[in-house]
């Protein structure tokens, strides 16, 4: 019987997805209203769409990135750099849970190598 049970929980927790944070490190861009990305080393994370909704839980930790190193690009959008504690879903490439933030110098984003320049 300890068996039988032990063999159906291996097998429920082998069916689920494990969510793992990952902390993710690039440009945190925000152009237009309500669009959001996080351009990393790994490639390009939508954080969230113009239209999709009010965006991943967590996202309210993301403070006005304007009033810290930023660069204006289209009146108040712009771009930071910024690491983020996250879960993602990889086949879609997007962020699905913010579980925390802190924006960096640009200088750490402009001086890494596996980035690419904010577009």
């Amino acid at each position: 019987m300890k068996l039988a049970i032990a063999t159906l929980l291996i097998g429920i927790a082998a069916a689920s997805p494990l969510l793992a944070a990952e902390t993710r490190c690039g440009w945190l861009q925000n152009p237009t209203p309500a669009n959001w990305w996080l351009d990393d080393a790994d490639g390009s994370w939508t954080i969230m769409s113009q239209g999709g909704g009010e965006g991943p839980p967590g996202m309210d930790l993301i403070p006005d990135i304007s009033e810290r190193d930023y660069v204006r690009t289209n009146g108040n959008y712009g771009y930071a750099c910024a690491c983020l504690s996250v879960e993602t879903d990889d086949n879609e490439g997007s962020i699905t849970r913010i579980l925390s933030f802190r924006q960096l110098a640009l200088s750490t984003c402009k001086n890494d190598s596996n980035l690419s320049a904010p577009q």
